[in-house]
């Protein structure tokens, strides 16, 4: 079996994502418009760090700009990206080297980020490969249904041959964990990985990716404007508007002591049925995770 060659690991010291003035303009008909302004943030060995804020803040486009994967009319004008030590936006062949190994991404949407054609086996193999370019079929087949059985895909052994739309929405959302997982990350980029989910699936996929995250000392990036998933399982909070940041802070202190306007207007949009304290969210999610 020929494996990528070990890198030199950093420090334990050094951040596994250490962003710093990160600015990203948006080309539109009309102008430019700052979409990412002047951000800047850490992720640690086992820490999970959220950026949250409404549709349009610019958190996802962050995440992009981090794994130099911006669409076309989206550039990095300026800052510095560090993953595991290395600067990515200053060589382009550091982010080429560190993506779907060093720093894993789980995409936003499910039931389009995989391939309809190809099969469950097919896709996953791929991202194997990508990390053991020498695995024989049947070490890839053996190594593809141990990652199924991490994620919790029932009968792993039989979905090797099964298609996408043969896939629950959040058997879906568990094969892309499967995925990002298969490269060994140190890092994930979870880009609102719930959303397109129920609450129950989505309870069950955040406990999930805490058990992995413990399990692994991962470093997680986690998207979302789920103020209640982001009490839940961050360590750190940063709430974004219009390509800023408005406030940062540890989970408890920006769910319960808000200080920005905008984070309590977050707050004040959470649906809510009678009267609830500060922590119900956090209560709520926590006993969904465990059932």
């Amino acid at each position: 079996m020929t494996d990528i060659p070990p890198k030199d690991a950093p420090p334990k010291d050094v951040p596994l994502l250490d962003v710093e003035g990160l600015q990203i303009e948006l080309i539109t008909a009309h102008g430019v418009v700052r979409a990412v302004d002047g951000v800047s943030f850490t992720v640690g060995r086992g820490e999970t760090v959220t950026l949250i804020g409404e549709s349009g803040s610019g958190k996802s486009t962050t995440a992009m700009g981090v794994l130099r994967l911006l669409p076309e009319g989206l550039a990095v004008l300026s800052g510095s990206v560090r993953i595991a030590g290395r600067d990515v936006l200053a060589d382009p062949g550091a982010a080429r080297a560190v993506r779907g190994r060093t720093v894993s991404l789980i995409p936003q949407d499910p039931m389009t980020a995989l391939s309809p054609v190809h099969t469950i086996g097919r896709q996953l193999g791929d991202a194997l490969r990508l990390r053991h370019p020498g695995l024989s079929r049947a070490a890839l087949r053996e190594r593809g249904t141990d990652l199924l059985a991490q994620v919790r895909i029932p009968r792993p052994e039989t979905r090797w041959k099964a298609y996408p739309h043969q896939f629950s929405g959040g058997m879906l959302q568990r094969m892309l964990i499967a995925v990002a997982l298969a490269g060994e990350p140190e890092l994930l980029i979870a880009d609102e990985p719930t959303s397109a989910l129920d609450a129950t699936v989505q309870a069950s996929v955040l406990d999930l990716l805490m058990e992995l995250q413990e399990q692994e000392s991962l470093g997680m990036l986690m998207i979302t404007h789920d103020l209640g998933v982001a009490r839940v399982v961050s360590d750190r909070i940063h709430v974004m508007r219009e390509g800023r940041f408005v406030e940062s802070g540890s989970a408890g202190q920006i769910v319960d002591r808000p200080a920005a306007p905008y984070t309590r207007d977050l707050l004040a949009a959470v649906p809510r049925l009678g009267a609830w304290d500060e922590d119900s969210l956090a209560e709520t999610a926590t006993r969904g995770a465990r059932t």
